[in-house]
């Protein structure tokens, strides 16, 4: 009998840790009405985060977007197979120019590339009459001189169109490298519509529409151009050593002929007996005619050698160019009433559950 009373009073004194729907209710009422009564506070945050959002609206400058798409055409001709044995003996190879380095993804990294952005910078532009470059344009947009005129190491730091890289200082890499970060992570995007279009789409945003006009345009001249040169540069290269090569015969050949003259002024009239005289001449004839044949094969192998270089050599072709007035993005006062009185009033609450959890453990 008093085992059974033990065990009675034991099940008695284990909690029950388990919480009802009855209970789970009664605690959301009592952290309603304990909101409820603090409506006060958080209206008047909410006003004020409202009011907040609206200033914000007012202050924050809209952004600029300019859109600019192109189209590759990358002629690939073979032009290596049927150019003749003497370029090949020559170790001239006419075929194949820049191979396929720049296709697909790695076409729309060069264009983020720190190299090609850098060297857009240095691009001239001319605003408000003045010519300047665009990292100078970018510095005077983000009013960085303010603070660099009261910073001696700053203050007669320039970027002059044009300038060459083994021309900037610490200084000047140190501040490109912030600008190029700036742009390379939000306002530069580069994409490739469809892997099966060789369409590329360029986008470039700031809070001023004149350098997003300057620095998209710009930015797709530098990379076409770098991209062009890349391309063709293997065919360019062996049209060179041809061109070279064939003024170098020609003139050997023009002294050739000047030789076999000499050689004949001097044995007119000659004894028909003396032929050992008549050597230099005969040598000379033969010259004419190894360097004549020799460049007739070479003059072909050089216009072959055009016609790959036109092959080799990639057309961009633009298809939409970015046009004022560029498309605008504002942050609206409608968007910074809403989002800044539920943001302020969602943290109110938040502060307001978080101080209560606090005063309830440590009581």
């Amino acid at each position: 009998m008093d085992l059974e009373n033990d065990n009675g009073n034991m099940e008695e004194q284990i909690p029950n840790d388990e919480i009802s729907l009855k209970e789970l209710i009664e605690k959301g009422k009592e952290w309603y009405a304990y909101l409820l009564s603090q409506w006060k506070i958080i209206v008047l945050a909410g006003v004020i985060g409202a009011a907040l959002g609206v200033t914000y609206s007012f202050i924050k400058k809209p952004i600029y977007t300019a859109t600019l798409t192109f189209a590759l055409e990358d002629e690939k001709g073979g032009g290596g197979g049927g150019l003749g044995s003497l370029a090949s003996s020559f170790g001239i190879d006419l075929g194949g120019g820049g191979g396929s380095i720049f296709t697909g993804s790695n076409l729309t990294e060069l264009f983020k590339s720190r190299t090609m952005v850098e060297q857009t910078l240095m691009t001239p532009v001319t605003v408000n009459g003045k010519v300047i470059s665009l990292a100078e344009m970018y510095v005077q947009n983000n009013e960085w001189r303010d603070g660099w005129n009261k910073n001696p190491k700053f203050k007669n730091i320039q970027f002059l169109p044009d300038t060459k890289r083994k021309y900037f200082t610490r200084v000047h890499d140190s501040i490109l490298g912030v600008i190029y970060q700036n742009l390379s992570k939000s306002s530069l995007a580069v994409a490739q519509k469809d892997k099966k279009i060789a369409i590329i789409s360029m986008d470039v945003a700031s809070n001023n529409e004149l350098f997003s006009l300057y620095f998209c345009e710009a930015l797709a001249r530098q990379v076409g151009k770098f991209y062009v040169t890349t391309k063709s540069k293997k065919a360019r290269m062996n049209m060179e050593i041809l061109e070279r090569q064939t003024d170098s015969i020609r003139a050997e050949l023009n002294g050739a002929i000047t030789g076999v003259a000499v050689a004949n002024d001097n044995t007119f009239m000659l004894n028909p007996a003396l032929n050992v005289r008549r050597t230099p001449s005969a040598r000379r004839q033969v010259d004419v005619q190894a360097n004549t044949a020799i460049l007739t094969e070479l003059v072909k192998q050089t216009e072959l050698a055009k016609v790959t270089l036109r092959k080799e050599t990639p057309l961009i072709q633009v298809i939409d160019r970015p046009i004022l007035p560029l498309a605008k993005e504002r942050f609206g006062k409608a968007k910074g009433l809403v989002m800044g009185g539920f943001l302020a009033g969602f943290l109110t609450v938040l502060f307001l559950i978080v101080r209560r959890l606090l005063k309830e453990l440590a009581v």
